[in-house]
């Protein structure tokens, strides 16, 4: 790959890059809260028929990524990322024509496994676009795109799907990301100098010095999976007005936090930045178990939104720092792997301890397991990245 010149940030291609994935993150979006209820209404769908037609967009993606980070590292970004897009675009439509649960658990699937592909090789390309000494703050940035619109998508979801209007729903989605399609057409990718003939090894499929750091990744992103299973749930329990104000105000945390984390850490490295956003993540849970009011509620969502902005990007930067041009997308699709097993684990995990015990101590048990993340991130993972890092970043 040609590398990249210069220390600009906000190029053309680089905008244009986080406004496409902007609105493809947006149509997600629509579906996170508006899709069990179009389950439950159209079909009559119980949980369990719900549970397994969310489980499988996860697991297709998990499935997908490990291949994406070989065909990403031997063919290059761009088509890649353009096939995913087009065709994840275009399956919004088909959710019209489901007759059936079982035909809606199949579009998931394979939705899931477009989803895979888009996101590991945006990732990867957005790399390849930012300036190496400013890698972390670039990263950070181009988190927004996804954070502002877990903030949005939601809320223009429930608003188009009120009095059942899905198709209308459907086909909004379909637009938002063919036009996130059109002007990822018009970005300039690097020129790709490493193509090679792909090699489906262990190899290929994991990058090993990208492991630790995913593995921190995978223990953090447990947390959230209960977050975003159960919060809705837990906000009615205690008389939250309007639970999905959590969402909003996380987001605002993270997007608080990524204009200025980035920062440090490229000048600074990992160790400040991560260890002040894990232990804010850790602090929010507490708060959110124990003060059980409007406030509490709202304020946790506030710290664990300023702790995840820092979070994500930082682990993202670093996976990337420690491995060459080539093989960013196995670095990638390995980090994002582990994001995805965290969150499914998390599902299961607070689902269990919530039943057995209640949602209060699973959020109690969720500072825990953060807190383990930061002893296994001081103890190991910052003198695993400190060793492995490049001297010369590509």
């Amino acid at each position: 790959m040609t590398p990249f010149q210069g220390t600009k940030l906000w190029t053309r291609d680089f905008i244009l890059l986080c406004v496409s994935n902007f609105l493809m993150f947006t149509a997600f979006y629509l579906l996170i809260p508006t899709l069990p209820v179009y389950l439950v209404q159209t079909f009559h769908a119980n949980k369990t028929q719900v549970g397994i037609v969310l489980a499988a967009y996860t697991l297709a993606a998990m499935i997908i990524r490990p291949f994406t980070g070989i065909a990403i590292d031997s063919y290059g970004r761009k088509w890649i990322f353009l096939f995913g897009m087009g065709i994840f675009a275009l399956l919004f439509n088909v959710y019209i024509l489901a007759l059936s649960v079982f035909f809606i658990v199949c579009l998931r699937f394979v939705h899931g496994l477009l989803w895979g592909i888009t996101t590991t090789a945006a990732n990867t390309a957005v790399v390849d676009l930012i300036p190496a000494k400013r890698r972390g703050e670039g990263i950070g940035i181009f988190g927004l795109s996804f954070t502002v619109a877990m903030a949005i998508g939601p809320f223009l979801g429930i608003i188009i799907s009120n009095n059942e209007h899905y198709t209308t729903m459907f086909f909004i989605g379909f637009l938002m990301v063919l036009a996130g399609f059109l002007l990822a057409m018009n970005i300039r990718f690097p020129e790709y100098l490493h193509a090679r003939k792909p090699s489906v090894t262990l190899a290929n499929l994991i990058e090993t010095t990208s492991i630790p750091v995913s593995i921190n990744l995978l223990i953090i992103n447990i947390t959230y999976g209960g977050i975003i299973s159960f919060i809705a749930l837990y906000g009615r329990e205690i008389g939250v007005p309007n639970p999905g104000l959590f969402f909003l105000v996380y987001a605002a945390g993270i997007s608080l936090t990524r204009f200025f984390a980035g920062k440090i850490l490229d000048k600074f490295g990992p160790h400040i930045p991560m260890t002040a956003g894990m232990l804010l993540m850790a602090a929010g849970f507490p708060v959110l178990a124990l003060l059980k009011t409007d406030f509490g509620f709202l304020l946790s969502a506030a710290l664990m939104g300023l702790g995840g902005g820092v979070v994500m990007p930082t682990f993202q930067t670093m996976v990337n720092n420690m491995v060459a041009a080539q093989k960013r997308g196995a670095a990638n699709s390995t980090l994002f792997t582990s994001l995805d097993l965290g969150i499914g684990i998390g599902m299961v995990l607070i689902g269990f301890l919530s039943e057995k015990f209640s949602l209060t101590v699973s959020f109690l048990i969720c500072a825990g397991i953060i807190l383990c993340g930061i002893v296994f991130f001081l103890s190991y993972v910052q003198r695993h990245y400190d060793k492995h890092k490049l001297n010369i970043i590509h």
